[in-house]
């Protein structure tokens, strides 16, 4: 970033950057082909999901499968919102209803990730990973039987709001605030527990807290996401929230690298781009997909950031040219 840049305010550099944002989505967006836009959407709420999970999985050294749990509860209850409270507010008001919508879905999936993390994060290792599976499952089932939500029908009618600025409004808030966090004095708490918690609890870090917190903003920026999902392809369904799911955004976090935000971000973009890229050669996709996955994590197990983000790396590669 240049002197000029770094001298700005950030609330300058924030307005500005909003600006741009909306000028691309109201101008440039609509001369991008569709399915081309549906991929930059797709990224961006993928990006929130993988730099959501990292902050449980990468800093705070959990290892959660439950992240579609919170994704599923975001989407239907911010779906639910809009559906059933929306119209009460008339289209002057669009805008502001998919605003709180968004907010319910994130502070809906918020407290389920509190009243799930009480009782699950004095687990550790794999009984973790085996509660929130089965919390994620819980969840799937339960909306499955809802009528109210759709049930195995899925749930219709969602008003179609989430567009290019607000989906990467999101993504730029989310990395953002994991960003500052990180650099804080409790994001230093958190990579304290990852690295050795019975040290960290010794050292008075209330180790508990801390988990229980990091699984909340977890949960919180998933709903979001899951917000940000239903009012982009008006439909929501369980079948997208399986295992499978939750898998896919724990490979991103691997992939990218354990505690690299950059890591997330990249590992994101690809994780969405390469299916559709592999789509010439249907019958070997997966295939191709597996392999390429399996050669990476040989060939770079610790993730292709490792614990570094990008700018760490740019000025590693300064210092060896040089």
């Amino acid at each position: 970033m240049s002197r000029g840049l770094r001298s700005l305010p950030p609330t300058v550099v924030w307005i500005a950057g909003i600006v741009a944002l909306w000028l691309t989505d109201r101008y440039l967006a609509p001369e991008v082909n569709p399915y081309l836009m549906r991929i930059l959407i797709l990224s961006g709420i993928n990006i929130v999901l993988a730099v959501s999970l990292n902050l449980i999985n990468g800093h705070t050294g959990q290892f959660s499968l439950g992240h579609a749990g919170f994704m599923a509860v975001g989407g239907y209850s911010a779906a639910a919102f809009s559906v059933y409270a929306g119209p009460a507010l008339g289209d002057s008001l669009a805008t502001a209803s998919f605003v709180l919508a968004l907010l319910v879905g994130a502070g809906v999936a918020a407290v389920s990730g509190f009243l799930i993390g009480i009782p699950t994060l004095r687990l550790r290792g794999d009984y973790l990973a085996i509660a929130t599976l089965g919390f994620g499952e819980i969840i799937r089932v339960l909306i499955l039987n809802l009528d109210s939500l759709g049930g195995a029908r899925g749930f219709t009618n969602i008003p179609s709001h989430t567009n290019l600025f607000w989906v990467y409004l999101a993504v730029a808030g989310c990395v953002a605030f994991h960003a500052n966090l990180i650099a804080s004095r409790h994001g230093r708490a958190l990579l304290a527990i990852r690295d050795d918690e019975t040290a960290a609890e010794a050292m008075g870090v209330p180790t508990t807290r801390y988990k229980v917190g990091s699984f909340v903003i977890g949960a919180a920026f998933a709903g979001l996401a899951g917000g940000l999902f239903g009012h982009y392809l008006m439909y929501l369904h369980t079948n997208s929230f399986t295992f499978m799911k939750s898998f896919e955004i724990v490979i991103m976090v691997v992939l990218g690298g354990m505690g690299s935000i950059s890591g997330s971000i990249g590992a994101a973009i690809t994780l969405t781009i390469l299916p559709e890229a592999l789509r010439g050669v249907r019958e070997y996709r997966m295939v191709i997909y597996s392999l390429l996955l399996i050669v990476l994590m040989i060939l770079r197990p610790q993730g292709i950031f490792g614990t570094r983000e990008l700018p760490d790396l740019l000025r590693s590669w300064r210092r060896r040219s040089a």
